[in-house]
């Protein structure tokens, strides 16, 4: 998501959930709640053991095509490729970033995907890292960055969509159109198959895209029609984020369909790989998405990924954001920022506030949290009018039919006990160390360890909004307001999973 103008199965829930309690019989420590180190009991459910890495790209970064690199909107990472030996770990990932330095207006920045060498030291959970190797312990190393394009193999852009449209053709549907007439997509999650191939969501549709190993458009997939944005009763893709000289959308926002900016943030294909989860960041228009208020409940659709051309939705609950209170004491819906799927019916689930952090006025973030979902019990919408025009939760009411998923806190990026160890912080004073707005991808390797099979390397990534002073892009440089200049980082922690992946 952009503020352009500074702005398989873990089996049944009891399981999911009972080691998330404060405390445990066998003497695991908690903070703030959550289980974070100590022994570990693999059969009483997921345990955070806390944070064991963390690493920078810094923030002037070029890649390959001169341009400043930046943002991780979305991670994979290549699991068949992570090794570990006596000198630590070892692998690549990919790194999606989104449209591109925007924040006076999008640019006809192309997108791509960015390859990761990744070397890993982990410090082992609860312990702190040698004096002066705080953030040394992910060594990531830009390979390579790769251009996404359409089906015909011609660039795309970042450019809003302002009002144009690319109607249907033979397999694809109607898609985003910028008025130079490129695909638009705004990146937002990636998942990466066996064979090269890989899903990515997007913001603009919101859609679901297949790109070839090569990067080059192979299907699309489009959400319900409740998910569509609408304007003036005809489908608008625009986020209200004109490119330079160009007007903005009338009306600025949809009347109905996601909100601007608001689109399939999060994304993830199940273990097993038969089923992909995509959930929207926040709830549509005729769902309360219309208010920071009441934007609460969004929706996770679940589609059989039997064939990958062509997924079918196979089903869609409603999933209630979380809710905070800010400085002011106002009540505040958390966004959706990225999911890694546990199974077909559960899934771990990033949220955060806005406007707080390394390069943006706020310092001081009052909610980023990794928790999991369990949509078990969840009323399954797909199909039924819900899908249609009949809202879900007008003005932010969920319709008393439905029963939405059940959510409980997982990891608190912002616990500063963890954050301290690594030289890291949450708040005062706003600077290097300070964690900045927006953390947006994530992903999973084992731990390769025989003792501890249920173990897992989590890495969480940010988007840095490719905040520098020394960049360039689209053929200019630029420096980022207020002197910021933001590195793409890395937070590692371990965690216990029990029967991911397994039948």
């Amino acid at each position: 998501m952009k503020h352009l103008h500074r702005t398989a199965s873990l089996g049944v829930a009891l399981a999911l959930f009972t080691a998330l309690t404060p405390a445990l019989a066998d003497g695991t420590a908690t903070v703030g709640g959550l289980v974070n180190k100590g022994p570990v009991n693999v059969n009483k459910g997921p345990v955070n053991k806390g944070l064991v890495g963390v690493g920078r790209i810094p923030a002037a970064q070029r890649d390959k095509f001169g341009e400043t690199f930046g943002s991780g909107s979305g991670m994979s990472i290549d699991t068949s490729g992570w090794t570990h030996d006596a000198a630590g770990y070892k692998g690549s990932l990919w790194l999606l970033p989104d449209r591109g330095y925007n924040v006076a207006g999008t640019t006809d920045y192309r997108p791509r995907l960015n390859t990761i060498g990744i070397e890993f030291n982990p410090v082992a959970p609860g312990a702190a890292p040698a004096t002066g190797q705080e953030q040394t312990g992910v060594k990531a190393t830009l390979a390579d960055s790769m251009l996404l394009t359409d089906d015909k193999g011609a660039d795309a852009t970042g450019l809003d969509p302002l009002s144009d449209v690319r109607a249907a053709a033979g397999d694809l549907p109607m898609l985003p159109a910028a008025t130079n007439g490129k695909l638009a997509l705004d990146n937002e999650a990636i998942v990466r198959l066996p064979d090269g191939s890989m899903f990515i969501s997007d913001e603009y549709g919101p859609n679901i895209y297949r790109f070839s190993g090569e990067g080059r458009l192979m299907s699309a997939t489009q959400p319900p029609a409740a998910l569509v944005p609408m304007r003036k009763g005809t489908p608008n893709f625009s986020s209200d984020n004109p490119g330079p000289g160009a007007a903005e959308p009338d009306p600025k926002d949809p009347e109905t369909g996601r909100q601007n900016n608001q689109g399939l943030e999060g994304m993830a294909m199940t273990p097993d790989g038969k089923f992909l989860i995509a959930v929207l960041q926040s709830a549509t228009r005729q769902d309360g998405g219309d208010s920071p208020a009441t934007r609460q409940n969004t929706r996770a659709l679940v589609y059989d990924a039997s064939d990958l051309a062509h997924l079918k939705l196979a089903h869609e609950y409603v999933v209630p954001l979380p809710v905070f209170k800010d400085a002011k004491g106002k009540t505040k819906v958390a966004a959706q920022s990225e999911i890694v799927a546990l199974s077909d019916t559960s899934f771990l689930m990033l949220a955060r506030d806005s406007g707080n952090g390394q390069g943006v006025k706020g310092d001081t973030s009052l909610y980023r949290e990794i928790s999991i979902v369990d949509v078990s019990t969840a009323t399954d919408i797909a199909g039924t009018d819900f899908d249609k025009d009949k809202p879900v939760a007008p003005k932010g009411v969920l319709d008393p039919s439905v029963t939405p998923a059940k959510m409980t806190p997982f990891i608190d990026i912002n616990d500063n006990a963890q954050l301290g160890r690594f030289g890291l912080h949450n708040g005062a004073p706003n600077d290097h160390d300070n964690l900045s707005e927006k953390w947006e991808a994530m992903s999973l390797a084992s731990v390769l360890d025989p003792k501890l099979p249920d173990d897992y390397f989590l890495f969480v990534a940010n988007d840095n909004d490719f905040l520098t002073q020394d960049g360039f892009q689209v053929g200019a440089p630029y420096k980022a307001d207020d002197g910021a200049d933001v590195d793409t980082m890395f937070l590692v922690y371990q965690v216990t999973l029990p029967g991911l992946g397994k039948k």
